[in-house]
């Protein structure tokens, strides 16, 4: 399968939107060469801001920038973008609605080798939580292309968590993205996995399998994870017997929290969450190493829709 980087298509995709957009600047916390922001650097020195080792001032100085009409994008680790910054953030940003956009770059587990210092478990829980955000978790490259152009359209403030490897390419570059809206990549009547990110791969995977074992599983990317669609999620499970979600996050208030809650009262269907329980990350050898010693598996997944129906 066609793997790509989701960070080389971010940073391209900011160089386009200089190119057509005059008012889109860029902010960077002294990881430009992680988050590819750089490349926009080299294209548009002058629009383009090396904060240093500043989140804090980077995201108020964003604030600043969209008050005369520009379109900032900030970028750092999804850890430090989400936590370091959260005051301002909050305070600034989202009170007053801003026109800023946030990238959590090397989010998840993905940046293996730097252990739970680096790793963010916990970020779209705290930016799902602010009141006016936007939160988006793409699959692939080309989503993440799709998403940044999104992004820049729509005003307001919006987080979006990059991956720090490369991902298997899922989506189409015909399909239309639309901030809100549910993508379901595979039909299914038993049960409905909603899944993200990285973990969409290994829903498909795991769907595959359970074909095989008489298990037909609907595979949902829930790429927005706010605002999320809750018609559509109670629609999409109507004629199912569960729901499981699959996430590289916190079950603790991340896409399963968010399912749950658009499910609330509207169904007593069972669902099991995958992701990382209730712990840090940690170093690894490699990513994989990592997303296997978490439970972030096809075959977490297919144990989790073993718990709740029987083939």
């Amino acid at each position: 399968m066609n793997s790509q980087s989701l960070r080389a298509a971010y940073g391209e995709t900011l160089v386009q939107l200089g190119k057509d957009n005059k008012n889109i600047v860029v902010l960077e916390a002294d990881l430009g060469k992680s988050t590819m922001s750089i490349m926009f650097q080299q294209y548009y020195p002058e629009r383009f801001f090396e904060m240093g080792i500043a989140e804090q001032n980077m995201a108020s100085t964003a604030a600043g920038l969209s008050l005369v009409e520009k379109i900032p994008f900030i970028n750092s680790f999804a850890v430090f973008s989400a936590g370091r910054a959260y005051d301002q953030i909050r305070q600034t940003i989202s009170i007053a609605k801003l026109n800023v956009k946030i990238c959590g770059s090397s989010a998840g587990l993905s940046d293996f080798g730097d252990g739970s210092t680096h790793q963010s478990v916990e970020d779209i829980a705290i930016m799902r939580a602010i009141p006016n955000m936007t939160v988006l978790v793409p699959a692939d490259a080309v989503e993440t292309k799709k998403m940044v152009n999104a992004m820049a359209k729509n005003h307001g403030p919006m987080y979006i968590r990059i991956n720090r490897n490369d991902l298997p390419v899922l989506t189409s570059e015909d399909e239309h993205f639309e901030i809100g809206k549910l993508y379901t990549k595979k039909e299914g009547s038993d049960i409905v996995i909603f899944a993200n990110g990285v973990m969409l791969s290994k829903s498909l995977e795991a769907a595959e399998i359970l074909e095989g074992e008489g298990v037909s599983a609907k595979v949902v990317n829930v790429s927005t994870v706010k605002p999320l669609d809750k018609q559509g999620i109670i629609d999409l499970t109507k004629e199912c017997k569960a729901v499981i979600t699959a996430e590289e996050h916190s079950i603790i208030g991340g896409l399963g929290g968010a399912i749950a809650e658009a499910l609330r009262g509207e169904t007593n269907l069972p669902i099991e969450f995958v992701g990382i329980t209730d712990r840090f990350g940690t170093s690894a050898h490699s990513y994989d190493e990592l997303l296997e010693y978490y439970g972030l598996t096809s075959q977490a997944i297919i144990d989790a829709v073993k718990k709740v129906i029987k083939p």
